[in-house]
């Protein structure tokens, strides 16, 4: 008998792709399409994404799903996760926000959601493996990165357990993005074409600030210059700015010479410098909490990642009774921001991740982050 694979059917290229892969190498494939976000109440909030045609994108990328599912002769199921979602996903990004930091719900996720309860739907469809189009590989039960660099996902999956990766498949990993796309040509499939989705997940395309508003108030404060003290402007609320950010700060002046440093939460100030001075920027050193860690043994030199898009950097660990990971980085890094996700690397291999939790200078914890 064909071994059962149940793979999130997410209407986007990857996906349907990596049915098609698994298909070719034999398996019996099974779709699922996963609703997180109450697209209906959604259309009741101002800033809500729609079609040119009046359609939610959650139900445009159901529509396609269905369509490329339908041309593989293989069975779509949907399931609703949006409670569960809201209670892991979409909460803690608020209360993330609400302490000044920069969230990343999209690593949660793929912990919470992506991973467990998928998986425990996967299971009652009588799954042997389940499956995404995510960029990433697993070999001998390690995660590893995709061989494109330029469209690697293994960031994303650092809170994903050792545990939760079992029996989990990647087809797509070893596979470079024009090359899905080519194969998606050439079975004809509507999503060949289809771009690429951008941004947090339940916000998609629309104003961040504009979405934002309707879970959180605005509280105005005082932007204030860091070198000289003196108030320079207002902003609309913490929650709108993350360090090192210079696009989009609304508080007049010659914004294009201006980058956010600091908050600081109690008094409702935002934290800015001017020109090219980027040393209230750099940190030497982090502590990382919540810590997943999937390699075989503790290790205390690696490589990390503190956002999605930077370059590896050279770290050291220490670890903490804690079980906190004071990460080290003597060469300084910029703009490592407290909430964001820190991964750890050896060579391909990712190792697991954390939350960041504080950033120190001189090992101190500077007094605007």
């Amino acid at each position: 008998m064909k071994k059962k694979v149940v793979i999130g059917m997410s209407g986007g290229v990857d996906s349907s792709v990596a049915a098609i892969v698994l298909q070719k190498q034999g398996y019996e494939v099974i779709g699922l399409f996963m609703r997180n976000w109450d697209s209906f109440a959604d259309g009741e909030i101002e800033g809500a994404p729609t079609t040119i045609e009046g359609i939610c994108p959650q139900e445009v990328d159901y529509n396609d799903a269905k369509k490329v599912c339908d041309k593989l002769g293989i069975p779509l199921y949907r399931k609703d996760f949006i409670k569960e979602y809201w209670d892991y996903v979409f909460t803690y990004f608020l209360d993330e926000l609400k302490k000044g930091r920069t969230p990343n719900p999209d690593i949660m996720c793929n912990k919470y959601i992506k991973f467990d309860q998928f998986a425990k739907e996967a299971e009652k469809l009588g799954a042997d493996y389940i499956a995404t189009g995510h960029y990433c590989r697993i070999k001998d039960g390690k995660l590893m990165r995709a061989v494109d660099n330029n469209k690697d996902q293994s960031y994303f999956l650092s809170q994903v357990s050792k545990e939760q990766l079992k029996n989990v498949l990647f087809p797509i990993g070893d596979m470079v993005k024009p090359k899905v796309r080519k194969i998606a040509e050439e079975y004809g499939l509507v999503t060949a074409d289809k771009k690429d989705s951008t941004g947090i997940c339940f916000i998609g395309e629309r104003n961040f600030s504009n979405f934002l508003k309707n879970y959180l108030p605005n509280k105005p404060g005082d932007v204030i210059d860091i070198k000289t003290g003196k108030k320079i402007g207002e902003h609309i609320g913490l929650m709108h700015y993350t360090i090192g950010q210079r696009r989009g700060l609304n508080i007049g002046g010659t914004e294009d010479r201006m980058f956010v440093v600091g908050k600081d939460l109690n008094k409702n100030i935002l934290y800015i410098a001017t020109g090219d001075d980027n040393e209230y920027l750099v940190t030497d050193s982090c502590l990382v909490e919540q810590v997943n860690w999937t390699y075989d043994e503790k290790i205390e030199k690696c490589t990390a990642k503190f956002r999605y898009r930077q370059n590896d950097v050279e770290v050291e660990l220490e670890w903490l009774d804690n079980g906190e990971v004071l990460v080290k980085y003597p060469q300084g890094v910029k703009s490592v921001t407290p909430g964001q996700a820190c991964v750890f690397y050896l060579g391909d291999i990712c190792c697991g991740g954390g939350i960041i939790k504080k950033v120190r200078k001189n090992n101190k914890k500077l007094w605007y982050l």
